[in-house]
């Protein structure tokens, strides 16, 4: 710059002294004293000596505008400085909040952020780093230059290439510190994701583990208060709902077969229960249905009964039967309403059967129809292998007594319910035997 300066002086006063030669002048050289203009003379004794040569005015005023550029250049550097210094400190705030969030990593006091919005203002800083220099470039294209043109003119000149080059490094680095900053956000978000992803299957497992255990305690025996406190609901008539028994029957020559149930379907009740061997479908059956009153069929003999069990209110029912001349008793609510003879008499019952709850078997353990099938509630089936006295038959109905058949007890582990029939926790005994 001093050497542009120095140079331009002696343009100025080669000029200066080759138009003095041309007319014959002199120049004398005169000290300046300090803090004054150069353009204006000065005599021996140092007063200021007024001088109207337009070569001279040419001159200062040159001097002038080289002053004012080389300000507007200091001016400029220094502002260019106060930007890099800008960018070291954003650099160094980037640095140190990396540190701080490595050292407070994993800790349960620190709140987690948003990924998504920490990568998004991240992204706006670096846009607006990437525009400031291209604003600074752009003002650097518009910066005069150190040398005039002879008219005195100021020319332009670009950034100068070490400024430009230190800008381009700082924002290089910059730019790689926060692509690394983004980098560690997805990583970290994407671990985050998988952390929710597997708590997720974890709670699922979990759940699943805890519904599977209360389907297990709904299906064990201590599912109700005791085994036997349960009920059967069949609430459609429909060939598919239905209950059986896992357990069949050993050949027997006398049964007592009892029950609770409450129905409110007509006409008729339909099949409470029916007892299928292979090659008798009808080997034990207790239906009503249509207008017909309820009948026990015992290897597809008929009797009818005297009973009346569809007024919507629970019943207790017991049927006893033995081979000798086929005499059979009905109870109802602890009463016998009917007895009678020859049902079958002499015929031993069949074993190996299947005992079906609320429907009536035309082949063993199936081809349900649906006209027949039970719609209501039942429990306390029992089944034993002989004639129980009346005394203990009003036992079971009064809930004085608790007597399970040692044929077929009524326990929620030997019964299974398909087709939409579902098990339910029984009424006490007292309320029963109050509402029949």
């Amino acid at each position: 710059m001093l050497a542009l300066v120095v140079g331009l002086l002696y343009l100025v006063a080669g000029r200066a002294v080759r138009s003095q030669d041309a007319t014959g002048s002199r120049f004398v050289c005169n000290a300046i004293p300090p803090g004054a203009e150069p353009g204006c003379g000065y005599g021996p004794t140092g007063n200021r000596v007024q001088s109207s040569s337009p070569v001279e005015d040419e001159l200062r005023n040159t001097i002038i505008q080289l002053r004012e550029t080389i300000l507007q250049q200091k001016e400029t550097i220094v502002s260019q400085q106060g930007t890099i210094k800008e960018l070291n400190s954003k650099l160094a705030r980037c640095e140190a909040g990396s540190r701080r969030k490595e050292y407070g990593k994993n800790t349960m006091g620190d709140l987690p952020r948003d990924p998504s919005e920490t990568i998004d203002q991240l992204g706006k800083t670096m846009q607006s780093l990437k525009g400031r220099l291209e604003n600074l470039e752009q003002q650097s294209l518009r910066l005069p230059i150190t040398n005039v043109s002879t008219a005195g003119v100021s020319a332009l000149t670009p950034l100068p290439p070490e400024l430009r080059e230190l800008l381009r490094q700082r924002l290089g680095a910059l730019e790689t510190q926060l692509l690394r900053k983004v980098a560690e956000l997805e990583e970290e978000k994407s671990q985050l994701y998988n952390e929710t992803a597997a708590h997720r299957q974890r709670t699922e497992s979990a759940l699943n583990s805890l519904l599977e255990r209360i389907t297990e305690l709904e299906k064990n025996n201590n599912a109700f208060k005791s085994p036997e406190d349960f009920k059967v609901s069949l609430s459609l008539r429909t060939n598919y709902l239905y209950g059986r028994i896992k357990k069949s029957l050993p050949e027997m020559y006398a049964f007592t077969v009892c029950m609770w149930l409450k129905s409110s379907a007509s006409p008729g009740i339909g099949t409470p229960f029916s007892y299928g061997v292979p090659g008798q479908a009808n080997e034990i059956v207790l239906i009503e249905w249509g207008n017909n009153p309820i009948e026990l069929l015992v290897n597809d003999k008929v009797a009818q009964l005297p009973l009346s069990v569809s007024d919507g209110r629970w019943h207790h029912i017991c049927i006893t039967w033995t081979t000798r001349d086929g005499f059979w008793e009905a109870y109802q609510d602890g009463e016998r309403l009917g007895t009678g003879d020859n049902l079958a008499p002499w015929h031993p019952i069949k074993p190996g059967g299947v005992i079906i709850l609320g429907q009536e078997q035309d082949i063993v353990g199936g081809r349900f129809d649906a006209t027949q099938a039970f719609v209501g509630e039942l429990s306390q089936f029992n089944m034993w292998d002989r004639v129980l006295r009346p005394v203990d038959i009003m036992g079971l109905a009064n809930c004085s007594a608790y007597m399970p058949g040692n044929v077929v007890p009524w326990i929620d582990a030997n019964v299974e319910v398909f087709g939409g029939a579902t098990k339910a926790a029984l009424e006490i005994c007292e309320d029963r035997a109050f509402d029949s």
